[in-house]
């Protein structure tokens, strides 16, 4: 079983354009390479990870969801999380991640 692993992250929110209003970050590349590389025991069959997120004060539990197209995770930024932090699209935003064992 891995071992948890805490990755710092930077992003920007942005609004997905469709039918539901669904907020996400991308996460950088490079960072997306290591989280892949750490949790290859611990994707589900379509590639999500499992983790803890947290901005600012705010934490929860979450998946990262791989794009193909961006060649990285995209963190979904919950109603709840946008609203305690004041955040919209175009935030910036410091994330730190848990990655590992995620309950």
């Amino acid at each position: 079983m891995t071992a948890q692993k805490t990755f710092k992250v930077k992003g920007q929110v942005w609004r997905y354009h469709g039918p539901a209003a669904w907020y996400f970050v991308t996460l950088p590349a490079k960072q997306s390479k290591q989280i892949k590389f750490h949790a290859a025991d611990q994707q589900s069959a379509w590639g999500s990870v499992r983790v803890k997120a947290k901005i600012g004060k705010t934490s929860w539990k979450t998946s990262l969801f791989p794009d193909s197209k961006a060649a990285a995770y995209l963190l979904p930024i919950k109603a709840d999380v946008r609203r305690k932090e004041k955040l919209e699209a175009g935030s910036d935003v410091n994330i730190t991640l848990l990655i590992g064992v995620i309950e």
